[in-house]
């Protein structure tokens, strides 16, 4: 009983966020204004370290999830007809969001209002490239781990990433072949689902910790970087973010409702997701949590989820691959006074809707841009005009992205049949169970 009284004085985890929410808007204003460099190296290293625990946990998760998937499959029905549709309703929310976006960029001109100066247009490091999508499906290894070296202050510094798309081809071979082989597999399939059982147990353990991530993170992106910039790109910040407005609450509660998927509800269980990818930038750290949400709180199953919401966040960013890029190539023409007429913009959205996965194997916004002003013609270096608002966008790019990769699965789901039924919960308490 006593234990019960404790626990009971303790807010939901719902207010839990919106309470970290707000320490941080607090504590990033003071380390801004006060000069304070410990509170803004605090901050930056407290939320630097939350991203990273998600991070350590994507690779094992994806792999143990998808194979357990791969067996779990045989008990659902149309499994092929579920991934088809999967890809089918990505293309459509993707080729809305595009729709909107150069309906913003046409209708609000943002190259013609930039204050911005021509001299800090450079051509970015990185580019996107139709091979990349080829590449990015052959495994480099079973975990897709890579390294990097770049210079950092003058300073070579190696770095070590995977790619979320390699993993998933890599654990749906090994999942078919562990199905294949039948009974030799089966000690193989149990010791993954045990594997499995014991990292959702370490994620709920690195969820309880969202409060204490969310007020470093969003403290840390005010300390770093504020809001003066958005000065000379008004115009063009305004248009992005009203076009993702528009996608997260009207088009996908639209959808939602069309599916018999009620939309205020449905915010307010993917919340905690949506939150964690607006102050983490971030599709691929706020991955283990996008996954709970839709398994725990949409009740999609989990062999449809570990497969489609993995998938989503390497090539379902209605964010940074439709609205953004469609703005911003808008943007650069106006900018650089190049006509664009009909077949330009069917160009947009062909690469919108497409791009995605052609650079699914690289991470950004501006890898997708580059793509889309490269077949184009339009000069790269129009990209950095844009790079010095880009971690602003960056954070409501990454939300809706999340956001929508949460409602692919839920609608496909509930049009086949497979929705389990969730009583109402406070806003991410399953989560943190």
């Amino acid at each position: 009983m006593a234990s019960r009284t404790a626990t009971q004085r303790w807010p939901s985890f719902g207010v839990q966020v919106l309470i970290g929410m707000a320490a941080g808007v607090v504590l990033g204003l003071v380390a801004r204004e006060t000069g304070a460099v410990a509170l803004g190296e605090a901050l930056r290293t407290v939320g630097g370290l939350f991203v990273q625990l998600l991070k350590a946990l994507v690779p094992p998760l994806i792999f143990t999830a998808i194979v357990a998937s791969i067996a779990a499959l045989r008990e659902l029905e149309n499994a092929a007809r579920l991934v088809v549709r999967t890809l089918a309703w990505f293309a459509i929310t993707a080729l809305i969001a595009v729709t909107i976006g150069l309906a913003l960029g046409l209708l609000l001109q943002p190259g013609v209002h930039a204050g911005v100066d021509a001299a800090s247009a450079a051509r970015p490091a990185t580019s996107g490239s139709w091979l990349d999508f080829l590449k990015g499906l052959v495994p480099v290894n079973l975990l897709g781990l890579g390294a990097h070296t770049a210079i950092v202050e003058g300073a070579p510094r190696t770095t070590v990433s995977f790619n979320v798309l390699q993993i998933i081809v890599a654990a749906i071979a090994i999942g078919a072949a562990a199905v294949r082989v039948g009974r030799q597999g089966e000690a193989f399939l149990a010791f993954n689902a045990s594997a499995l059982a014991i990292f959702r147990r370490l994620l709920s353990w690195v969820i309880r910790l969202t409060p204490i991530g969310t007020a470093a993170l969003i403290g840390d992106a005010i300390v770093r970087y504020g809001w003066s910039a958005l000065g000379s790109l008004g115009s063009f910040a305004l248009a992005v973010y009203l076009g993702l407005g528009l996608v997260l609450f009207v088009v996908y509660p639209a959808l939602l409702a069309a599916n018999g998927i009620a939309p205020l509800r449905f915010l307010s269980r993917a919340w905690p997701a949506i939150q964690l990818g607006f102050v983490s930038r971030s599709s691929i750290a706020t991955l283990p949590v996008t996954q709970a949400v839709a398994e725990r709180e949409m009740g999609v199953p989990s062999a449809y989820a570990a497969f489609a919401v993995p998938l989503g966040a390497t090539t379902k960013m209605d964010g940074c691959a439709a609205i953004y890029p469609a703005v911003a190539a808008l943007f650069v023409a106006q900018f650089y006074g190049v006509p664009i007429g009909p077949a330009e913009l069917v160009l947009i959205v062909f690469v919108s809707v497409l791009g995605s996965a052609a650079t699914a194997g690289l991470t950004g916004a501006t890898v997708m841009l580059t793509l889309t002003l490269s077949t184009l013609g339009l000069p790269l270096e129009g990209a950095g005009l844009l790079l010095a608002i880009d971690p602003i966008l960056d954070m409501g790019r990454t939300a809706v992205n999340v956001a929508g990769q949460i409602v692919v699965p839920t609608i496909v789901a509930k049009r086949a049949g497979l929705i389990e039924a969730r009583e109402p919960t406070p806003a991410g308490e399953a989560l943190a169970a």
